[in-house]
């Protein structure tokens, strides 16, 4: 037990070295999307499906209410939390469109999108990434693998350079943690 709990430590230490290595100017260039998103008065709407699902969860809730400071919500969206939208739109048309269709119907021009998805090649996170560029909203993607099919589909996708999936989740959430950081500090400080 104790040396997985090592090597776990270890892969997950590994892998964010290289987040500083390769990705700081590109981690700021993403965080950019969402600061000029809202501070154009513009909502953030969040997908992803198991984990990333969670992590859209996790976000929207730390820009409604807060991350580290006191401040008035933030418009942000998870697109994984209505059970009732989501389970019409898989029974009546097919889970491909679960996201599609609510980006349709709540994003409007400006809006950002941040499409999540640690292979890059989940089929209804594709499909939203799709539909926002139709309806003129901004799109980001965090993937790893090499970020699939989704990475060259959105305006900026940030492509965790790991190939195991709970590392690139932990990366995903780390750097959800440092746009709301960035966030706070742009627009409240």
């Amino acid at each position: 037990m104790r040396d997985l709990i090592v090597t776990t430590l270890e892969e997950s230490i590994a892998l964010k070295r290289e987040l500083i290595d390769e990705l700081v100017p590109d981690i700021e260039s993403f965080a950019r999307f969402f600061v000029n998103a809202l501070k154009g008065g513009n909502k953030i709407l969040i997908c992803g499906n198991g984990g990333s699902a969670a992590d859209s969860q996790h976000m929207a809730c730390e820009l409604v209410n807060r991350f580290l400071v006191e401040r008035r919500p933030l418009p942000a969206i998870a697109l994984s939390t209505d059970t009732s939208i989501l389970t019409s739109i898989a029974n009546d048309y097919s889970y491909d469109q679960v996201f599609q269709k609510q980006v349709e119907a709540l994003g409007r021009a400006g809006d950002l999108l941040l499409a999540i998805s640690t292979s890059g090649n989940a089929r209804n996170v594709i499909e939203a990434v799709k539909a926002a560029r139709e309806g003129g909203l901004k799109t980001v993607a965090l993937t790893g693998k090499g970020g699939g099919e989704l990475a060259p589909l959105a305006d900026m996708a940030l492509v965790i350079p790991g190939t195991v999936t709970p590392r690139i989740q932990e990366s995903h959430l780390t750097v959800i943690h440092i746009v709301c950081d960035i966030i706070e500090k742009e627009l409240f400080t």
